[in-house]
């Protein structure tokens, strides 16, 4: 299957299972593919073949957008250079989650989220601990004999009960000695922090200097900058009177690519509830594109009162509750 078809086909799944789904991310540099939100929900996708395809540096940068824009980062994907990603089964690659197109069908449509992580060493589950405990002193085992049964030391079920991790041929044989499951499941939706390696997220990258000065107006505005590398716009721009408004920043001369990636940037803001906003080199005719404000560079200049340029972008730029 090609790639363009596979993003078609995850489109269409997530928006038969209730997401408002934004247009593909046709340009460069792109981190992620499409946003998709339900009721609280966003998620930013990268959608490949091979899984092996996503770099550290596009992982970052989805971390990143995932924490700006209060949305999880997600790959789905359909296998690695070595194997088919195994449904049920919740991978990560740099930070990011990653799951198969069968699984992420049972997690959106089905309401069934994964029980199985892949780490080094193999696959493992996340156990509930007290419900072990419960159920190992209702039988009155002590842990030296359920350890004796799964061939573990009794420290090791101690751990278990404890809340520690366990590897799937362990949750198997639990499920087994006590005819019922002991698997918890893996939060997708928040980034699956609960079985993965905790990292902070990456460090921001330094503005393109051909941005600075833009990006200064916006800081000395009120806006907390957070420049982008590989997304497609060039910051996301937090008010720091209102944390819960911000703006997709664009910044270049506006030619017919610009415009495409003001049209991109309206349909993202569309879903991940933003407003948008393009600042221009040249001046424009027009105030807007598809909901994303056109300002250029000379008006920016002429602003004086920080209040203005907040009153500028939200007079020409769809706001969040009108998507």
């Amino acid at each position: 299957m090609s790639r363009t078809a596979l993003i078609g086909n995850v489109t269409a799944m997530l928006e038969d299972a209730g997401f408002l789904v934004s247009d593909r991310c046709a340009v460069r540099p792109k981190s992620f593919d499409v946003a998709a939100r339900r009721d609280e929900d966003l998620l930013l996708l990268k959608i490949l073949g091979n899984v092996d395809a996503l770099d550290a540096e596009t992982g970052a940068e989805m971390r990143r957008l995932g924490e700006y824009l209060r949305g999880t980062p997600m790959v789905i994907g359909i296998r690695t250079r070595d194997e088919e990603l195994k449904p049920g089964v919740v991978y990560f690659r740099h930070g990011v989650p990653v799951i198969n197109p069968d699984t992420a069908y049972d997690l959106f449509v089905e309401g069934m989220p994964p029980l199985i992580y892949a780490a080094p060493g193999g696959l493992y589950v996340s156990l509930d601990g007290d419900l072990l405990a419960d159920e190992r002193e209702e039988r009155g085992w002590s842990l030296g004999r359920l350890a004796t049964e799964l061939g573990v030391s009794r420290r090791t079920v101690s751990k278990y009960e404890d809340g520690m991790n366990a590897s799937i041929e362990v949750a198997i044989q639990l499920e087994e000695l006590f005819d019922q499951p002991f698997s918890s499941p893996v939060d997708v939706l928040d980034g699956a922090d609960e079985v993965r390696d905790a990292e902070p997220t990456p460090s921001a990258p330094a503005a393109d200097p051909d941005d600075e000065h833009v990006l200064h107006v916006l800081t000395s505005a009120g806006f907390t900058v957070h420049p982008t590398a590989r997304a497609p716009f060039k910051a996301v721009s937090e008010d720091e009177d209102s944390p819960a408004t911000r703006v997709l920043t664009g910044h270049s001369a506006f030619t017919a690519a610009a415009e495409k990636r003001a049209r991109i940037m309206s349909s993202i803001g569309e879903v991940a509830q933003t407003r948008s906003v393009y600042f221009t080199e040249e001046n424009e005719k027009r105030e807007s594109v598809d909901g994303t404000a056109l300002v250029s560079c000379e008006e920016l200049a002429e602003v004086t009162d920080p209040e203005e340029i907040r009153e500028l972008i939200r007079d020409r730029a769809r706001a969040p509750s009108e998507a």
